[in-house]
């Protein structure tokens, strides 16, 4: 029997009242955005929008929570953009969007910071007994180094790799969690060449390595192409998540059908990227049309989520939308591979 999990990619849009208080306290030039020495008075408006989203994701039926990432103004650069040995660039626009980061110029060496880990424990403390498990989120290696500038190897190998032991550093410091998503949108959008496309699982098994948690590499902004889908299979992962919102998803069944899938799936279900909330309905059949176009096998795991990071969303979109994929998972459906 399928087990169906509710779950987010994390990257929530930040909570109304935190917009206000905010925007008193900090500004919104390069140089205002967190840097991982915000003052008292700006950790603690975080601390709240952090205990607000948590309490969202329970009210809406998730089978996982995340910390909700509210802090990170630079998107999925946050990890590198808060080290001390990484400087900061220009204003760099945010794969094919509106949204903005600054460019995270590595200059030297990479060792873990402990941020993402102490964001983590702060929403652990607000689980309590009898809640869903924690789900960690992070950037995979390849979209970190995508949205970074190394100023520092000088080979882009030897950079994936640094970036790879980096972030394993960094999950030696989270608090126990059952799942860990790591994002990986560049390989769909800025896919890598023949020579770094064989290093991408050996970079995502060292993150993979450093937990003993359910480890799920998140894909969106449309279909991988071939080869790189090719290459992924041979990570050693849980699961794979693909986007079935996007409108080349027929090329995600074909890379299913041709190279296999793992024996849990995350799929993207809900567009993120799209104010009109989807019924659980609509959900849960994108869902069965996926699993109905490969082999007749039986997942043992399905992961349903909105497609890309919600942070694109008004707020109260964005709650409709937790509220249709926690009620999409309890419906009583059966999904096949």
């Amino acid at each position: 029997m399928t087990e169906f999990v509710a779950t987010t990619p994390g990257l929530f849009p930040l909570p109304d009242p935190a917009k206000s208080e905010l925007a008193d306290l900090k500004g919104h030039q390069k140089g205002d955005l967190i840097a991982g020495d915000e003052s008292d008075a700006v950790s603690t408006v975080y601390d709240d929008a952090r205990s607000t989203v948590v309490d969202k994701q329970l009210d809406a039926g998730l089978d996982r929570v995340v910390e909700g990432h509210v802090r990170w103004d630079d998107m999925l650069a946050h990890p590198l953009t808060v080290h001390d040995t990484v400087e900061t660039g220009g204003i760099v626009r945010y794969y094919d969007n509106n949204n903005f980061y600054r460019d995270p110029q590595v200059a030297g060496e990479l060792t873990p910071s402990g941020d993402v880990g102490e964001e983590l424990a702060a929403a652990a403390d607000l689980l309590g007994d009898g809640d869903p498990p924690l789900q960690a989120v992070l950037p995979a290696p390849y979209s970190l180094a995508d949205l970074a500038t190394d100023d520092h190897h000088g080979d882009s190998r030897e950079f994936l790799s640094a970036i790879a032991s980096f972030l394993a550093g960094e999950v030696e410091s989270f608090p126990e969690h059952e799942t860990l998503f790591v994002l990986d949108p560049s390989l769909v959008t800025a896919p890598p060449d023949d020579d770094l496309a064989a290093a991408v699982p050996d970079a995502i098994d060292t993150v993979a390595g450093a937990t003993d948690a359910d480890v799920v590499v998140y894909t969106y902004f449309g279909a991988l192409d071939e080869k790189t889908y090719a290459h992924l299979m041979d990570a050693d992962v849980d699961a794979l998540g693909l986007d079935v919102v996007a409108a080349d998803r027929e090329q995600t069944v074909y890379n299913a059908a041709e190279y296999g899938v793992t024996d849990d799936v995350a799929l993207g279900v809900a567009d993120g990227q799209n104010t009109l909330v989807e019924s659980p309905e609509t959900l849960r059949d994108r869902a069965e049309w996926f699993a109905e176009q490969v082999p007749a096998t039986d997942f043992e795991r399905v992961y349903l989520s909105t497609n890309t990071e919600p942070f694109y969303l008004p707020v109260n979109k964005h709650r409709a939308k937790l509220d249709a994929v926690g009620a999409a998972a309890d419906l009583e459906t059966e999904v096949r591979a």
